[in-house]
């Protein structure tokens, strides 16, 4: 009886699921997700708190609202804590559940452009020597001539930042609520909870702390070589818009050249007055941080432009010039490039649309470019990970790091102007490149490669053996033993699920790479370069490593166990790196 009413409830699921995915831009999409595994709550705690103890937490940054000091210790969500449920149709789309009116914003233009708010402290750390299999380099060579011209930012999703309350990892917001199936008074037990990852975990800070995790964020970023972030604006007041206030002012502290380019969240922002949203750019747009292209216009780029008529966003152009004596440089991202392109082409400096997060599909990206192109337009290319939304029911096979491969690919070879890595940190979509507890810097770090390659126009050079190893830590049609009802369908258009471990080798010449996964262990001879080697996916831990004349080189451990029967579904791919520690 059990076995058939867990199929029976899967089949309803996956039916109910692609009904809901069918449609790119149709339907309500959301992000957020995971909660730890219930039967592995002390196996979570035990590794946070060595993160939080070996010093490790220093790595990433933090940044949330819990208005109350003392909810840290309790159950309770804080009444104003940012539940952001995307209300967008397509995969990723960004959002939040319960957007305020639309009125003007606050004054918070001396919080925008403030330098360095008091008691604020930088602990942002710099790339360690040897994580990458080539030299980085400096952010000058990225940043001047044509390298300087080929630009590259994250989408930041401000309900994420690094910490929540500035509490340890062991017990703080997301371990407590957010990746616990029973969190926030249950409210997200459905489907298994909000989350399935969550920022590296950082150690709590003295004075202004959500302020200098911001910096850390920044500062994580351009070690990697991203010249800035594209800032989902979901609401005009409130926490999101305090932490995006304040996110330009950590971005002019940390770097003047890192900048931050303006998205509205159309899927959020509830006005259809163009005066307040014009307002609202102008409050940010006055941060010296806000992406401008040399002439100086004010770079415009909003989520789901087609939200509203082009009549209307040329109403907001119009009174950013007229009331602010702001000109505009429009470059609308859309969830339907095809349809929309034609009637935006006259206000438009460029496009981007949000893109599709498997491997397979990807030669559209080839049409986008080159129709954006012959309109004279530039073009913004969507690079992803993977994308898997638990409150959705939905998730894409990224195929390991198939589809981070496959997407940089195209942005250099489809000649791409820009880039935007979707996503910097919303992890209720599983799409996250900053460095997070199941992933380390290993995304991040595969990034900065295609990253030089895409500014500069050559292939860095291979100084150092690397592996990077990816696997899930379980099956794809793994049905979840817990409370789960919702369980995640594949949405159509997406490659189909497999369940494989991958071996991504960067060496600088050939070598044997010795593999164990669960009791299966061998080997296989890895080229010079770049090789990825597909292993079938089995109970236990996997680890490789290079292997020369006998002599073991460097080596790589996923610590996270596959299992065949699970509490909870997670189709993330979990990853890591030779190249860290972490």
């Amino acid at each position: 009886m059990t076995a058939d009413r867990r199929t029976d409830r899967r089949a309803r699921h996956r039916a109910g699921g692609r009904a809901q995915g069918a449609g790119r831009a149709a339907g309500p999409v959301s992000h957020r997700r995971r909660p730890a595994f219930r039967g592995r709550r002390p196996l979570l705690a035990t590794l946070l708190s060595a993160f939080f103890l070996v010093g490790v937490c220093a790595a990433t940054g933090i940044a949330w609202d819990p208005s109350d000091a003392g909810s840290v210790q309790g159950a309770a969500a804080p009444g104003d804590l940012p539940v952001a449920t995307a209300t967008g149709g397509s995969p990723g789309v960004p959002g939040e559940a319960a957007p305020s009116p639309a009125p003007p914003p606050a004054p918070t233009k001396g919080a925008a452009a403030k330098g360095n708010p008091e008691n604020a402290v930088d602990s942002g750390a710099e790339r360690p020597t040897g994580a990458l299999p080539f030299d980085m380099p400096a952010p000058a060579a990225l940043r001047s001539g044509g390298a300087g011209k080929k630009l590259v930012f994250a989408h930041y999703f401000t309900p994420y930042p690094l910490s929540l309350d500035n509490a340890a990892a062991d017990r703080d917001y997301y371990t407590r609520n957010y990746l616990n199936p029973d969190g926030e008074s249950g409210k997200h037990g459905r489907y298994g909870g909000l989350l399935r990852d969550r920022p590296l975990p950082v150690t709590p800070k003295s004075g202004d702390w959500e302020y200098a995790n911001l910096q850390q964020e920044v500062r994580t970023a351009r070690a990697a070589g991203i010249d800035g972030f594209t800032l989902d604006l979901l609401s005009l007041s409130g926490k999101n818009w305090d932490r995006s206030n304040l996110l330009m002012a950590a971005a002019r502290s940390v770097d003047p050249a890192f900048k931050i380019m303006l998205m509205p969240d159309m899927t959020s922002l509830k006005t259809d007055d163009p005066a307040v949203l014009a307002e609202a750019i102008a409050t940010l747009a006055d941060a010296s941080a806000a992406h401008r292209l040399p002439d100086g216009r004010l770079v415009v780029s909003p989520f789901k432009a087609e939200e509203k008529s082009v009549a209307w966003w040329t109403e907001v152009i119009a009174l950013l010039k007229s009331e602010h004596d702001i000109r505009t440089a429009f470059v609308p991202l859309f969830l339907d490039f095809g349809a929309h392109s034609d009637e935006f082409a006259r206000i438009s400096h460029g496009f981007s649309e949000w893109g599709s997060r498997s491997y397979v599909g990807q030669e559209s990206s080839t049409r986008d470019v080159r129709r954006a192109h012959d309109m004279g337009k530039i073009w913004m290319q969507p690079v992803s990970v993977q994308d898997a939304r638990p409150n959705q029911g939905i998730y894409d096979e990224a195929g390991n790091t198939a589809t981070l491969r496959s997407t940089w690919t195209h942005a250099i070879e489809d000649g791409a102007d820009w880039v935007q890595l979707t996503t910097w940190n919303d992890y209720s979509e599983g799409s996250q490149f900053a460095p997070s507890l199941h992933n380390g810097h290993a995304y991040l770090d595969l990034t900065s490669y295609y990253l030089t390659k895409f500014k500069t126009g050559s292939w860095p050079k291979i100084v150092r053996d690397t592996l990077y190893l990816s696997a899930r830590t379980q099956f794809a049609d793994a049905d979840p033993t817990g409370d789960q009802s919702l369980v995640m369908s594949l949405r159509k258009g997406s490659a189909p699920p497999r369940d494989k471990v991958e071996v991504l080798s960067f060496l600088t010449g050939a070598g044997t790479v010795r593999t164990t996964v669960g009791t299966a262990q061998g080997g296989y001879e890895a080229p010079a370069g770049i090789h990825a080697q597909l292993l079938p996916l089995t109970a236990g831990t996997s680890s490789a490593q290079v292997v020369r004349d006998g002599k073991g080189g460097v080596k790589v451990d996923l610590p996270y166990r596959v299992d065949h029967k699970v509490e909870v579904q997670d189709l993330q791919y979990y990853a890591a790196t030779s190249g860290r520690e972490q």
